[in-house]
């Protein structure tokens, strides 16, 4: 028998039993949904926070700060000996001081990093205003945390432009010739007023300014260093060589390694909620190819008795059961991402009541849509197994004798 034959006889079940057949295809899509919906929200939560925590260039970048009170200090020698490694592409120092901020006569005590305008980027910040300081002409430009911008009770975009002055507070040893025993602190203090030329994502109160800025007399070393290396091949030995020097050598892409293994199991878990409702709905489907048997029983028996072969009765119950499939499957995924996206505005809509930020917390890559209606299709195939190998072994005179 001819497929496009086996075909039109597949589908003359959608029309001699519409009702039963179309509540068989919207049992299949709804499990087939419950897994898109969820599954997608796992996704979704990965993808928003990996996109909040890293960009690319903070992924090759390694944090640099002392193991102890014997690791060598993090001043200019050392960063020269960093530069040197193979792989290395820059090394970026910064200074952290506790400092003031006024804005609009409103004063407030704050962190300062003073480093250069590729800090930011390698640290993974994220802009929400303005943009990041050129690396030429940095000179009177400070960017702010969203945090601090919340203390004004404005926009990011409001802030862009206006000025803002930092008082820095910092202990000085007041006589280099002394020995190191007999050498004491003094408190030094001194301001610069700034241009705002950006506002990062950040839940902390730090103003960056550039590293010239800050009175050098200020530090005796750099509070911290960032090592950006060529590319992640090569980040593990450089990680090595950095700790033999007895320096903790951590990696933000650490972080979103261990995260992307708690999403997964996440993902995994909520699949199985999903797959619970998609079996629920393969024996809703099985049961109706069970019928279809049934009633059918006379009609096969008059194809076998003019010649049909077992396979093309058994093809035909397997197509049919696997165009269900194909379309629960199809049906499935529109359901799911309509869900998704009405689940997604509502929450939105409640979050922004409150003042919180739109964000995105369902995201389906095309190859698990894709998997995912050829798994229905799957599943409906082996729905029409057991029947149709069951219609394939009924004998034509039983079969015409049925009532």
């Amino acid at each position: 028998m001819r497929f496009f034959d086996l075909l039109k006889l597949s589908l003359r079940m959608f029309k001699a039993r519409t009702m039963r057949t179309l509540l068989t295809v919207f049992g299949m899509s709804i499990g087939i949904a419950a897994i898109l919906f969820l599954v997608s929200f796992g996704y979704g939560l990965q993808k928003t926070l990996l996109e909040r925590i890293t960009t690319s260039d903070s992924l090759v970048t390694l944090d640099i700060a002392p193991a102890g009170s014997d690791s060598p200090p993090l001043d200019n020698t050392l960063i020269q000996t960093l530069q040197n490694m193979q792989g290395v592409t820059d090394v970026v120092p910064a200074v952290t001081l506790s400092s003031q901020g006024k804005f609009n006569s409103i004063t407030f005590d704050l962190e300062a990093t003073g480093s250069k305008a590729s800090f930011l980027k390698l640290s993974g910040k994220k802009m929400l205003a303005g943009s990041f300081p050129d690396e030429t002409h940095p000179e009177n430009t400070v960017i702010l945390t969203s945090a601090i911008v919340n203390i004004f009770g404005k926009q990011p975009y409001n802030m862009i432009g206006k000025e803002f002055t930092l008082t820095f507070f910092a202990q000085t040893q007041n006589d280099a010739q002394q020995s190191p025993a007999k050498k004491s602190l003094t408190s030094k203090t001194f301001s610069h007023t700034y241009i705002i030329s950006g506002i990062v994502d950040s839940e902390e109160n730090i103003a960056f300014v550039p590293l010239d800025t800050i009175d050098q007399s200020a530090y005796t070393h750099f509070s911290q260093l960032k090592v950006k290396c060529q590319s992640t091949g090569v980040m593990a030995s450089i990680r090595n060589n950095i700790i033999a020097l007895n320096l903790i050598a951590s990696s933000i892409s650490e972080t979103v390694d261990q995260a992307n293994k708690v999403f997964r199991i996440i993902q995994i878990v909520l699949m199985l909620f999903g797959v619970i409702a998609l079996v629920v709905s393969a024996i809703g489907m099985f049961n109706t190819m069970t019928i279809a048997l049934l009633e059918r029983t006379e009609e096969i028996g008059i194809m076998k008795s003019i010649g049909a072969s077992k396979t093309s009765v058994s093809l035909m119950f397997i197509v049919e059961a696997t165009l269900m499939g194909f379309l629960g499957g199809v049906f499935g995924v529109v359901f799911g991402l309509l869900f998704g996206a009405i689940s997604n505005f509502l929450i939105n809509l409640i979050a922004s009541r409150f003042g919180g930020q739109a964000v995105n917390l369902f995201y389906s890559p095309l190859w698990f849509i894709v998997s995912i209606i050829v798994f229905g299709s799957f599943v409906g195939l082996l729905t029409g197994v057991f029947p149709a190998r069951k219609a394939s072994h009924i004998d034509p005179l039983d079969a015409l004798r049925y009532k």
